[in-house]
C-alpha cells in the first residue's frame, strides 16, 4: 500500500518512509510547487528529527531556502506558512498514529494543503520514475526561525473570559504538550495536566480524541476535579476533543455548533461544516446570524470551501477546527478559547449549554465492510429515491424527520453511515431499514 495517501504522506518508520525517501521528497516538493523558501517542522516522535533533516537536505539541494522551527505543532506551521509568506510549508508528523509511524502534511502559499488530487499523486510519480532533477547549481539555505510568540498572541487576542475557568487537559503525550502551556498561562484558566511530557512512543493511550476510548482518563478526572471542562488533543494538536462537566463526551459537531455562537457574536458570515454534522448545527449558525455551508468530509475540502465562500470559521465531525485567523487551518488551542468564552461568559455549565442542541438521535459514524462499495450506494439512493438525494460525499438521503449519508472510504473497504431523525422510533425504523442494505457494522 502507498505511502502517499488522500491528504498526506505516511507509513512505517524504516519498512515504508526513511531518510532516503524524505530527501527525495523535498527534491519532488521543490519541483511540483517550484517555492523559493519553505517553513518545515517536526513532532516529538523519535525518528521526526532525522526524517526533517533529510526533508531539508533535499529541499536545499533543489535551491530551497529552509526556515525550521524545529520541535513545533501543526497549526503553528500552518501560521507561519502563512504570516510569513513562504511559498510552502510541510510538517513532519504521523498525528494520531501509532508510534512506529512518520509522516508529512504539505502545503502550498497561503496554506493551501496538498492533496493526492493536487501535488501527491505527482509527487509519488516522480519519485517512482526516477524523474527528480539533479542538485541545482547554487543549492538553498537552512536557518532556524520560530512564530512561536506570534502565534500565541494571534490565539490570545481571541480570547473573553468573564470567570475562571478550570479544565483537565490532555495532551496524550503529544505536541499538546508543547503548544497549550505558551497560551494557557495568558489566559484565566487553571489547568489540571495530563500526560504533557512529550513521548512519541504514547506510553498512556493513543493521542487520538476521536477514539472515545482515549478518553477514559480524561473523563474521570474532570469529575474528580469538579473540572467545568474537559480538553484533549491529538498527536500533532490540530485536533481537540471536549468533554462536559459531568464527563459525557461533547461530539465535535456540538462542539462546532457552539464555537459557531461565540464567533458569530464577533463577526457574522459563512461557516462551514461537514455533511456528517447533525442538523442541529446549521439551524444554529443560522439561529446566530450566519450562513451554513454544508461541505465534503476531509480536511483539504475544509480548507477549499472556507477560501471559496469566505468563511469566518469551520468545523469538521473528526474534530478539526478551522479559522480565518490561521489562514484557514486548524487551530485545536484557538478552538478550546472559543469554546471556553462561550463557558467563561455564562453561569450555566457546558451540559446545559448542550442540552437544546442534543435535540436528535443520532448513530455516530458506523462501518461496514464491503465489496461493492457503488452498488450498495446506489442501492440506498434508490430506496429512499422521494427524499432528497445528493452525491457530495457519497450518497445523501434527506426527509424532514430524518436523513442519513453513506460515504466511501478513501483507504479502507468500508462504507461509513451516519444517521440522525428527530425521535427514537423514527431513527430505529430507518436506522434498521438502512442497515438491511448495508449488512453488519464492524
Amino acid at each position: 500500500m502507498t505511502v502517499f495517501k488522500a491528504y498526506d504522506i505516511r507509513g512505517i518508520y524504516g519498512k515504508q518512509i526513511d531518510e532516503e525517501l524524505a530527501a527525495n521528497i523535498g527534491r519532488a516538493f521543490a519541483v511540483e510547487i517550484g517555492p523559493r523558501n519553505v517553513v518545515v517542522g517536526h513532532d516529538m516522535r523519535p525518528c521526526a528529527p532525522s526524517i526533517t533533516d533529510a526533508l531539508v537536505s533535499g529541499l536545499t539541494a533543489a535551491g530551497v531556502d529552509v526556515v525550521r522551527l524545529g520541535l513545533v505543532s501543526t497549526p503553528v506551521v500552518s501560521f507561519a506558512l502563512g504570516h510569513g509568506g513562504f511559498d510552502g510549508g510541510i510538517m513532519v508528523t504521523a498525528s494520531h498514529n501509532p508510534a512506529d509511524y512518520i509522516g508529512l502534511k504539505l502545503a502550498r502559499t497561503g496554506a493551501v494543503p496538498l492533496s493526492r488530487e493536487a501535488g501527491i499523486a505527482s509527487m509519488e510519480e516522480m519519485i517512482k520514475s526516477g524523474g527528480l532533477p539533479p542538485d541545482a547549481a547554487t543549492p538553498g539555505t537552512a536557518t532556524p526561525g520560530s512564530f512561536t510568540d506570534e502565534y500565541v498572541a494571534m490565539v490570545t487576542e481571541n480570547a473573553s473570559f468573564g470567570r475562571r475557568l478550570k479544565a483537565v487537559v490532555d495532551a496524550g503525550n503529544g505536541m499538546g504538550g508543547w503548544e497549550f502551556p505558551f497560551v494557557a498561562k495568558l489566559l484565566d484558566l487553571e489547568v489540571v495536566p495530563l500526560y504533557f511530557e512529550l513521548d512519541g512512543s504514547f506510553p498512556n493511550h493513543e493521542a487520538n480524541p476521536l477514539d472515545h476510548r482515549t478518553l477514559a482518563d480524561l473523563r474521570a478526572r474532570v469529575v474528580a476535579e469538579g473540572a467545568d471542562l474537559g480538553i484533549a488533543f491529538d498527536g500533532d494538536a490540530d485536533r481537540a476533543g471536549f468533554v462536559d462537566e459531568k464527563g459525557e463526551v461533547v461530539t465535535n459537531d456540538l462542539a462546532t455548533a457552539l464555537m459557531a455562537t461565540d464567533i458569530l457574536s464577533r463577526e457574522k458570515g459563512p461557516v462551514v461544516y461537514d455533511l456528517r454534522s447533525s442538523r442541529a448545527l446549521p439551524e444554529e449558525i443560522l439561529r446566530h446570524g450566519g450562513t451554513p455551508i454544508r461541505g465534503r468530509v476531509g480536511h483539504s475540502f475544509m480548507k477549499n470551501a472556507m477560501r471559496e465562500h469566505g468563511c469566518v470559521f469551520g468545523g469538521e465531525f473528526s474534530g478539526h477546527y478551522y479559522f480565518r485567523e490561521n489562514f484557514n487551518t486548524e487551530s485545536a488551542t484557538l478552538a478550546v478559547v472559543s469554546l471556553c468564552n462561550i463557558l467563561a461568559n455564562s453561569d450555566a455549565p457546558l451540559s446545559e449549554h448542550l442540552r437544546p442542541l442534543r435535540r436528535y438521535t443520532q448513530t455516530g459514524e458506523v462501518n461496514f465492510r464491503v465489496k461493492n462499495k457503488q452498488e450498495l450506494m446506489d442501492r440506498v439512493a434508490a430506496q429512499y429515491k422521494d427524499a432528497e438525494v445528493d452525491w457530495l460525499d457519497g450518497v445523501t438521503v434527506q426527509y424532514k424527520d430524518w436523513w442519513c449519508n453513506v460515504r466511501p472510504s478513501n483507504t479502507e473497504p468500508y462504507l461509513r453511515l451516519n444517521l440522525e431523525a428527530n425521535d427514537a422510533a423514527i431513527f430505529a425504523e430507518k436506522k434498521a431499514e438502512v442497515f438491511a442494505i448495508l449488512g453488519t457494522p464492524v
